[in-house]
């Protein structure tokens, strides 16, 4: 019996090892299927990403980190870098990506075949150790009819988890870009409240001098201690949003502990003297916008789901089940052994469940991604059109306080200063004149901040950004400025 049934048995097995599918690396190696999304990245931000699979490749990845920022002040530049070697998010989108790359290897993989051996009528005296026994290999027929189809879903799958992996890695470098813009901009504008409280200072103790001579009543008095009580909650409040600001940094770097101590400049670049107007920003978007690349894969797959469904609408299950059965019989003594081959077929009878609820399930997810493809490139032209308009508008703004308000005021501060030197201006009109060109001051900061977040409102897109899609790309080259860092 063992001679005729196992034998079987293993050559089946065989043939169905023979037909397995060659699972290309892509799938199989973790290194080679990040980096096609390292690839994209890097064309896109012009910044190296890696994916630690090790405690080992963490500890390094951490090392170099701690190089490049520890006891440091740094740019805009190597914030993001910091951030995409060491963000514990950006892992775990890389991970994910891994995921759909095994599911692709699993669906490659064929199904194992089931074999099943019962031995029947143990320790029948007359028959020896067994009566009957019985040996099946079962074979799931659907699955090998549908395995070409799942493997395409699969695939696509996974193209939809790249692409995702980059977005995720574009909206980080862009955050933290981001994060470095605010950081900066609120020291700056902490430094100028600073010299407004200084002034302030001055003229309440130049109040406070004066009522005790009576030159100045109370009411007097009571405006200049109000306005620096006043400017010393704004400074308070301002060394909150610079702590928090850079806090957001921090967290986006994956920093914390005594890896965290580095610094940012004191005030951002200065306005560059023009602006290129950038050509045919719809059709960039269009053309590199990674959110509407995985919309479009998306839809793909969801196509790819709905002719597999269609393919099983009635038979959800279908087995092959193939063996031999041998039974022994004793008569006078004499022991005979009856061998008879099976074959057996099983599947569900599509009585109740028919596949039209799965179908029209089907329907609908292809509708509702193709709907949400076409909201997407309608709101990426409009998110293109408005990064533009933005970004000139805020440097004309910019440039506006820079070139006309500042000297402005830098002029009339010159002249009260000639005005009081010569006795006709008095001590409290300086003062405001000076209060006044502070405020100037911190409003052009506010502007010169606008245009800079402008700036990385182009860049975001084009290759995926903006509060509509949640996908923001860093491309601008924004250098550290200042002497003094925090």
């Amino acid at each position: 019996m063992k001679r005729i049934i196992w034998p079987t048995i293993l050559v089946g097995a065989s043939a169905l090892a023979a037909c397995s599918t060659v699972v290309p690396e892509k799938y199989t190696d973790e290194t080679l299927g990040f980096q096609a999304i390292a690839d994209q990245t890097e064309n896109a931000i012009g910044k190296r990403t890696s994916f630690a699979r090790t405690q080992a490749q963490n500890e390094a990845l951490s090392q170099e980190v701690r190089g490049l920022v520890l006891g440091k002040t740094i740019s805009a530049d190597t914030a993001v870098q910091a951030a995409l070697l060491n963000n514990k998010r950006l892992q775990a989108a890389y991970a994910s990506a891994g995921l759909s790359a095994a599911e692709v290897w699993q669906q490659m993989t064929p199904e194992n075949p089931v074999v099943s051996v019962g031995i029947f009528g143990i320790g029948a005296p007359e028959l020896g150790l067994y009566r009957a026994l019985e040996s099946t290999i079962a074979i799931n027929l659907l699955d090998t009819k549908t395995r070409k189809q799942r493997i395409a879903v699969a695939e696509t799958q996974f193209q939809q988890a790249q692409l995702t992996a980059v977005q995720e890695t574009l909206v980080l470098a862009s955050e933290t870009r981001r994060a470095w813009i605010n950081s900066v901009a609120a020291f700056e504008r902490l430094s100028y409240l600073r010299k407004a409280q200084e002034t302030a200072d001055a003229g309440a103790e130049l109040a406070s001098q004066l009522g005790k001579t009576g030159a100045l009543n109370k009411a007097g008095q009571a405006r200049k201690f109000a306005f620096q009580a006043e400017l010393a909650g704004q400074v308070a409040r301002a060394k909150l949003e610079a702590a928090l600001a850079k806090e957001e940094l921090t967290r986006l770097m994956g920093l914390w502990g005594g890896d965290a101590r580095y610094y940012v400049p004191d005030a951002l670049p200065i306005l560059p003297r023009s602006l290129a107007r950038v050509a045919s920003i719809e059709a960039a978007a269009l053309k590199n916008r990674v959110d509407l690349k995985v919309a479009q894969v998306g839809l793909e797959a969801q196509a790819r789901a709905f002719g597999l469904t269609d393919q099983t609408r009635l038979v959800t299950d279908l087995e092959l089940i193939a063996g031999f059965e041998a039974e022994r019989e004793s008569d006078d003594g004499v022991t005979d052994t009856d061998t008879r081959p099976q074959l057996e077929l099983e599947f569900a009878i599509p009585i109740f469940d028919q596949g039209e609820a799965r179908m029209r399930k089907a329907e609908l997810s292809y509708m509702q991604a193709a709907n949400r493809l076409a909201e997407r490139a309608i709101n990426v032209r409009s998110e293109a059109r408005s990064a533009e308009l933005a970004y000139h508008a805020s440097f004309e703004i910019a440039q506006h306080y820079r070139d006309v308000v500042l000297p402005l005021r830098k002029a009339i501060e010159e002249e009260g200063l000639l005005s009081y030197n010569g006795m006709i201006t008095n001590t409290f009109e300086l003062l405001t004149d000076l209060r006044d060109q502070s405020a100037s001051a911190l409003e052009a900061a506010n502007a010169k901040r606008d245009f800079w977040l402008a700036q990385e409102n182009v860049n975001a897109a084009i290759y995926g950004g903006g509060a509509g899609s949640n996908v923001m790309s860093a491309g601008a080259e924004i250098a550290g400025g200042g002497d003094a860092a925090h």
